[in-house]
């Protein structure tokens, strides 16, 4: 069943702060195997210009990520099966680089919907603001719902 198109430029509530801490930082910059000192040490960020440790980029995905799924793929009325999604494509424009200290709210808005050889896709935008209401970075997030008569394998 294709999604309602009516749902697009709905924008949801913004998500309840998430406070980036220097662990979670060094934490992610290690899992992906990323040495830069700004990741770790405060004075070598303060040397790049920054008030504090920053985070790789991709570092927002997580809370991004989740806030698309609480707010858009939960939403009923939307009518997602999550269970035939996969992730299509993941984009970051920054304002400024996530910062140690930083406390983060998404907003998501759904950009587009489209039908596609019976397959829906669902663009979804998460505007990340800091505390002070300052942009910090938008994560534009491509979903793909396979529709109900695409072929699922089970090879391993």
């Amino acid at each position: 069943m294709a999604l309602d198109q009516s749902f697009v430029g709905r924008t949801y509530p913004p998500t309840a702060p998430y406070e980036v801490g220097r662990e979670k930082i060094r934490e992610f910059a290690e899992a992906i195997g990323d040495d830069n000192p700004a990741y770790t040490d405060p004075e070598a960020a303060k040397a790049y210009g920054h008030p504090d440790v920053i985070a790789p980029p991709t570092f927002v995905f997580s809370i991004t990520f989740r806030a698309a799924h609480r707010l858009v793929v939960e939403d009923p009325e939307l009518g997602l099966d999550y269970s035939r999604v996969v992730h299509g494509d993941q984009k970051f424009t920054y304002a400024r680089p996530v910062r140690a200290g930083d406390r983060l709210s998404v907003t998501c808005t759904i950009d587009s919907i489209k039908s596609l050889a019976g397959n829906d896709v669902l663009s979804v935008r998460g505007d990340v603001h800091d505390g002070s209401g300052e942009l910090v970075v938008t994560a534009h997030t491509k979903l793909v719902a396979r529709g109900a008569g695409a072929e699922q394998s089970t090879e391993a």
